[in-house]
């Protein structure tokens, strides 16, 4: 079992900003593709940006682009979303997430198809107007 431990959550205005990280015990044997995942209240959940284990950048949401930034530290095992100008649709539940799927379908579309798949407990992000 991979445990996945997200940080960095908090309350911020419109505008700022905040990183959100996630301590992932392996990056590789089953936890290559790892990403964010967010989940307003009352809405269906959202693929934010996915990352493989080589630092590749495979996918970004539209509605975040521009804005976030999706990165690994491989020697520290760390993976972090770095997220600026903050909207107020922004707040949600922000949760890790790992899995073995392959490069070319490391994103939200084939994560239902992951062969193993990890998930962190979550982060809170609340983004005021």
């Amino acid at each position: 079992q991979v445990q996945l431990v997200e940080s960095g959550g908090g309350s911020v205005q419109a505008g700022g900003s905040l990183t959100l990280s996630c301590a992932v015990p392996r990056i590789r044997y089953g936890t290559e593709c790892m990403g964010w995942f967010r989940q307003a209240q009352g809405k269906v959940r959202e693929g934010v940006a996915f990352i493989y284990h080589d630092g590749g950048v495979t996918s970004v949401a539209d509605s975040v682009k521009g804005r976030f930034t999706i990165s690994l530290d491989t020697a520290k095992n760390m993976m972090y979303l770095q997220m600026n100008s903050l909207r107020p649709e922004d707040t949600a539940m922000y949760s890790c997430v790992a899995s073995s799927l392959f490069k070319e379908y490391c994103s939200a579309q084939h994560w239902v198809s992951a062969d193993s798949a990890y998930r962190g407990q979550g982060t809170q992000v609340t983004v005021s107007s």
